[in-house]
């Protein structure tokens, strides 16, 4: 009776672990996406001598713009404070921008962009002995942030709950026929000890 028992209870576990189971993808890793929610865009630049990360929030054509510029060194990516930045639009070279360093290595770009399109600043960065020149492109004014998507609720599929009921419908016949089988069993020793004893008399 006690193998019966944990026989059955051995069936339901793996028939909860096929229900736990069930929906889920067991093929390749997900892949990498760019995170929903984002606050701000931003546009980078490299040169031999400085690395440059433009951030900005959203903007809006004939509204006054504001930026965020950090500035460091391309070979130790330590900040640059004390940096003397010119910015021009080759898309409208009548812009003005004026720059105001806010902590090392960041400064504060205030400006306005005319149109909502696509601009592009180039930056001349002096700093103590070194000067360079670099593009920053793909500026997006106009441009809206995706929005966040909540994931949907994954859904077990109709074939994964079929295979949990047939699991559990198995292990219900399985008990049964074990337990006829064992009352079958205490029946016939039952019979073979009842049967009727054999006497022997002692004839003189």
């Amino acid at each position: 009776m006690k193998q019966l028992i944990i026989l059955l209870l051995g069936l339901l576990l793996l028939s909860g672990r096929a229900r736990a189971h069930g929906g889920e993808d067991h093929g390749d890793a997900a892949k990498a996406s760019t995170p929903a929610g984002a606050t701000s865009f931003s546009v980078a630049a490299l040169s031999e001598q400085f690395e440059v990360l433009l951030r900005y929030e959203p903007l809006e054509g004939g509204k006054p713009a504001d930026l965020r510029l950090f500035l460091s060194d391309y070979a130790t990516n330590v900040p640059i404070k004390g940096a003397k930045l010119t910015l021009t639009n080759p898309e409208d070279a009548g812009l003005k921008w004026a720059v105001t360093e806010k902590g090392p290595g960041e400064y504060l770009v205030e400006g306005e962009f005319p149109a909502n399109k696509a601009y592009s600043f180039a930056l001349n960065v002096v700093a103590g002995e070194r000067a360079d020149l670099l593009l920053l492109d793909g500026i997006k004014v106009g441009a809206k942030l995706p929005a966040a998507v909540a994931p949907a609720a994954a859904t077990p599929s109709l074939f994964s709950s079929w295979k949990t009921i047939l699991a559990l419908v198995g292990a219900f016949l399985l008990g049964v026929g074990l337990t006829a089988l064992l009352l079958r069993r205490r029946q016939r020793a039952g019979t073979s000890s009842t049967a009727t004893p054999v006497v022997y008399e002692n004839q003189a």
